[in-house]
């Protein structure tokens, strides 16, 4: 019940400090006292937090190397942003909102499961080129897909746009490399650090669980972990499954924050995958707060250094360097658990 309780704590700690960021950023924007650029910087922020903590349930929690989050995240972002184009008009924003996130997350978790299902067997680098590859695919066939709609229905083609044979009156949606525009502009920082609240709740509830402990043991030892009788590819697949779903609502969040989506290598790319890894792994693997912390850090960074362009990509570097030594340097390990706030605050008690 006492290391109950100390989860408990943590978790609740963690939830305040979301929710104190967010008051403080609220009291600043209305005050005025946040620019312009750092404003439009707030809801990318609340994505990339939350990609950060969805791959690090993979990467962290499962022990398994994925490089095709992105590709996840962008089929959360043009499922979410097809039904918000079909229904602009028909229902009202906050209920299409919340369908079009709903929507975005079952198909990503659709994607993860049909790709989870025969990747997951594999295991190191194997797995990483596999997802990366998947990753790939959804980009480039984002880029082929032709969508439009008229008094008919539906039309598909991966041709062209006459491929579809619309009628005068009928519109496209997707268009190939141009993408999805139009998307109704229903993001804000509001939502997305209520994302951030909920994507939190489920994760740490999932780690704690019984869920989660089987998990882990297949990270820490999977002959181990299935001699005791633990289902190793369900719980592999229920992990997977998760962290993809996740990543679609963080797309949903995306696409809602812009007037055009496309998939380009910047967005939905391997850089993309890249750099939200670059997030978990500074972050601490295994640490959510830490994942969010790095997220935020890393995002704010180049933008804040903006002022030195000659050097500002040379601190970025410093910076993640720094980081990566005060995350893995066994002297650094040492030190934090030696002047961690939990053990301080337990010799103080005593």
């Amino acid at each position: 019940m006492k290391k109950m309780n100390k989860i408990t704590k943590n978790n609740l700690i963690t939830y305040a400090v979301v929710i104190a960021v967010y008051l403080i950023v609220t009291v600043l924007n209305a005050t005025g006292h946040i620019s312009s650029l750092m404003e439009g910087l707030l809801v990318p922020l609340c994505i990339y937090v939350i990609l950060a903590m969805s791959l690090n349930l993979v990467v962290g929690i499962l022990g398994e190397l994925s490089l095709g989050h992105a590709g996840f995240m962008c089929v959360g972002a043009f499922a979410g942003a097809f039904l918000s184009i079909c229904f602009k008009y028909a229902m009202p924003d906050g209920l299409r909102f919340l369908i079009a996130l709903v929507i975005g997350a079952v198909a990503a978790a659709v994607f993860g499961v049909i790709i989870g299902i025969p990747v997951l067997r594999l295991k190191g680098d194997y797995l990483a080129i596999v997802t990366l590859a998947f990753g790939e695919i959804i980009k480039n066939l984002m880029n082929v897909l032709y969508i439009g709609r008229d008094s008919k229905g539906f039309h598909f083609s991966m041709k062209d746009m006459i491929a579809l044979g619309l009628e005068p009156d009928g519109k496209t949606i997707i268009n190939g490399p141009q993408g999805i525009t139009g998307t109704p502009h229903d993001a804000s920082f509001t939502i997305g650090v209520v994302l951030i609240l909920l994507t939190l709740f489920v994760i740490l509830n999932l780690i704690h669980s019984r869920d989660g402990r089987a998990i882990m043991a297949i990270r820490d030892n999977r002959i181990a972990a299935e001699s005791i009788g633990i289902n190793i590819t369900k719980y592999k697949l229920m992990a997977f499954t998760l962290s993809a779903s996740i990543a679609g609502v963080a797309g949903v969040l995306y696409a809602h924050n812009l007037s055009t989506l496309t998939a380009l290598p910047k967005n939905f790319g391997y850089n993309m995958s890249i750099m939200i890894l670059v997030f978990v792994v500074l972050g601490g693997i295994g640490n959510i707060r830490g994942s969010m912390i790095a997220a935020v850090v890393l995002t704010l960074l180049p933008e804040l250094l903006r002022g030195l362009s000659d050097y500002r990509m040379l601190i970025y570097a410093v910076v993640l360097i720094a980081m990566m030594l005060f995350n893995w340097s066994p002297k650094a390990i040492e030190f934090r658990e030696r002047y961690s706030l939990r053990r301080l605050f337990h010799k103080t008690e005593e």
